[in-house]
């Protein structure tokens, strides 16, 4: 894959919402030779943060889900965290920050229908019947639907890459036998499915669509969107009948606020940024890292089972998506 910002550059051109003083894959040195990658030590940080933070993520889901219904709260969650953030925004840079053209707004309302309501909406839902390390596992195809995309938009993907896709999609067939064999319902995997790509989708666009340059008020109207569409959806459900605040445990709760504050205030504005800031194909490397630490977290608070299906489709998406990162960051 490439540089979102290095595409631009070679127009002439800068993406927007994207640093001018980013180091572009393949740029000559003085030399006339390829200038080694330089990976800045706040990428790194933002890296480590959306490894660890997102990956836990999914335990969090799946506590809250216990007792509060899926799109509500993650609808909740999103307007709670983007609200917050809005306000963090105004105070740190001004309410002149905020402002965005129209065309920028629409962008950010999209990004976030994509990745919020129907990637991370759907990922909750699925949630309610699929165990977290399974999700965390489904969703980690999120790269090989990513090479797709950019071949689809006319990028030639490198033969590893190639190769990478079709190994993340045989282990993607092996991770859904749990749901055909009735371990767990199939129709929850096929919304986890449905997220991943709805994800993929909107990571995609999010590097060619004219976003607001401030990363954080990127987040902020791609939380607002998708958090207003999720509570939206979950109204349209019925989702708030019969639903008692009262009856909700303590453990949800901390869970939701553990989601809005580590998983979105923290971890998806991190993400935001790397999106703005990093190639897409370094950014995707959470997919596989993320799954290792959601994986660990559901087998040893909830004692989720690991059933083979699960160890080896798991095994075998981690290997497609190394063979993705690694050889499309050599390109």
């Amino acid at each position: 894959m490439t540089n979102p910002a290095a595409d631009a550059a070679a127009s002439g051109t800068q993406s927007p919402g994207r640093s001018s003083s980013a180091t572009l894959p393949g740029a000559a040195g003085a030399s006339g030779a390829p200038a080694p990658r330089r990976i800045p030590g706040a990428v790194w940080a933002a890296l480590a943060i959306v490894y660890v933070v997102w990956g836990s993520t999914y335990l969090g889901i799946r506590v809250v889900v216990e007792t509060l219904p899926p799109f509500l709260s993650a609808g909740a969650r999103f307007v709670a965290a983007g609200t917050i953030l809005a306000g963090i925004v105004a105070w740190r840079q001004g309410v002149g920050a905020l402002k965005v053209t129209a065309r920028e707004l629409a962008s950010a309302a999209a990004v976030g229908l994509l990745l919020l309501l129907g990637g991370n909406g759907l990922v909750v839902l699925g949630e309610t019947s699929v165990p977290s390390g399974l999700t965390a596992l489904l969703i980690a195809v999120v790269p090989a639907f990513v090479v797709v995309l950019k071949a689809m938009a006319g990028e030639r993907p490198s033969a590893g890459g190639i190769v990478g896709v079709l190994v993340g999609l045989g282990g993607l067939a092996v991770l859904t036998l749990p749901g055909l064999s009735g371990e767990v319902k199939v129709g929850g995997v096929v919304l986890v499915v449905v997220a991943a790509l709805s994800w993929s989708v909107g990571s995609f666009s999010s590097s060619r669509l004219p976003m607001p340059a401030n990363p954080l008020t990127a987040s902020v109207y791609e939380m607002l969107a998708g958090g207003l569409a999720g509570l939206g959806v979950g109204l349209v459900r019925g989702e708030q009948h019969g639903l008692d605040l009262a009856a909700v445990s303590a453990r949800s709760w901390a869970g939701l606020a553990y989601l809005i504050v580590f998983g979105s205030l923290i971890a998806f504005t991190a993400y935001a940024w790397l999106l703005h800031t990093a190639p897409l194909s370094l950014v995707a490397t959470y997919a596989y890292v993320n799954p290792v630490v959601a994986v660990a977290l559901g087998a040893l608070v909830l004692n989720e089972a690991l059933s083979w299906p699960i160890v080896l489709g798991g095994a075998i998406v981690v290997v497609g998506v190394g063979l993705i990162v690694s050889t499309e960051r050599r390109g």
